[in-house]
């Protein structure tokens, strides 16, 4: 697979300094159901990189060290890491609100049939990827069959409360088809609803535009079409000054599944973490109520234009 890494690394990109941590954002491992075209993490079935009980258990005292109110849930498809259930219900008893970064088609595994029913008693923010209301787009993007799991799957939580009760939050993920940036995210979410209204009679709470890192599976896909330079001066062109003050690295710490800290989920694809004065990588042990990381410099590459160009983009959506 070609690799954009190389070209990422070199980068004007303004600087950017951490401030007041709120959310750990937490990859449990990159095994997943599915292989995005898409997907920065370079998913798929045959991964095998899942987090340990160890480290689940050191991520939850440094939750209660430091106080941090969120708990953002992300792989591959971290419900398919064996301890997903034990770490939301440690972190949920702990009075953590936990988002769990949900493809939809994960509820109809043999062993998740009761993962809908699992994500509602404990109150976990569900944040679903669903990247066009259009089953061919979306089947273009994530394969064949997914959409209609994926609307059976909204059907299931609608069915739970989501959507309908304050406590259960169901928000859904729009990534374009290709080489361009999201359309302006207000006006999209009322197309959705509409659209899934009408077609299924399904409801979801908000749409988030996300923006397609030009980083591992992606990043290989416009090298491979000669649609790499193309991307990044687009994303480039669109830099917009008054995103800086919102991006998600400035609030968030990305930790991977070996419990190893990153500014971000796409430096951890990058493979650049943050490191101690020593040298050596951060790891979530370190971090106590004296080191929070506040106003260390976060580490940039020319993929932050992806998050700085146009409307914005992070993991909420569009800034």
């Amino acid at each position: 697979m070609l690799d954009s890494r190389p070209l990422l690394l070199d980068t004007d990109f303004p600087p950017l300094f951490r401030g007041q941590l709120t959310t750990l954002q937490v990859n449990l491992g990159y095994r997943c159901n599915l292989s995005c075209v898409h997907c920065h993490v370079n998913a798929g079935p045959t991964r095998t990189e899942s987090m340990t009980w160890e480290t689940v258990e050191q991520l939850l005292e440094a939750l209660q060290r430091l106080g941090i109110g969120v708990l953002d849930l992300t792989g591959g498809a971290p419900e398919l890491n064996p301890y997903f259930r034990p770490l939301v219900r440690e972190a949920r008893a702990l009075g953590v609100h936990v988002i769990d970064r949900c493809n939809l088609t994960i509820l109809f595994e043999p062993d998740q049939q009761d993962l809908a029913s699992f994500l509602a008693d404990n109150e976990v923010e569900v944040v679903a990827s669903l990247p066009c209301y259009s089953e061919d787009n979306v089947e273009a993007q994530r394969g064949k069959g997914v959409y209609n799991n994926s609307i059976r799957a909204i059907k299931r939580l609608n069915e739970l409360g989501y959507a309908k009760q304050p406590s259960l939050k169901l928000n859904l993920v729009y990534n374009p088809t290709g080489a361009q940036l999201p359309p302006p995210q207000e006006a999209l979410q009322l197309d959705y609803k509409q659209e899934l209204a009408s077609r299924y009679d399904i409801i979801f709470d908000e749409l988030f535009t996300i923006t397609n890192m030009p980083i591992s599976r992606f990043g290989a896909v416009l090298l491979a079409k000669g649609e790499y330079q193309n991307y990044m001066d687009l994303l480039k062109n669109s830099f917009s000054q008054a995103n800086l003050s919102s991006v998600m690295c400035r609030t968030l710490i990305s930790v991977d599944w070996q419990g190893y800290l990153h500014d971000c989920d796409f430096n951890q694809m990058l493979d650049l973490p943050i490191l101690a004065r020593d040298g050596q990588r951060k790891h979530i042990v370190d971090l106590d109520g004296s080191d929070t990381l506040i106003n260390d410099r976060i580490v940039t590459g020319e993929h932050c234009y992806g998050c700085t160009a146009g409307q914005g983009s992070s993991c909420g959506g569009a800034l």
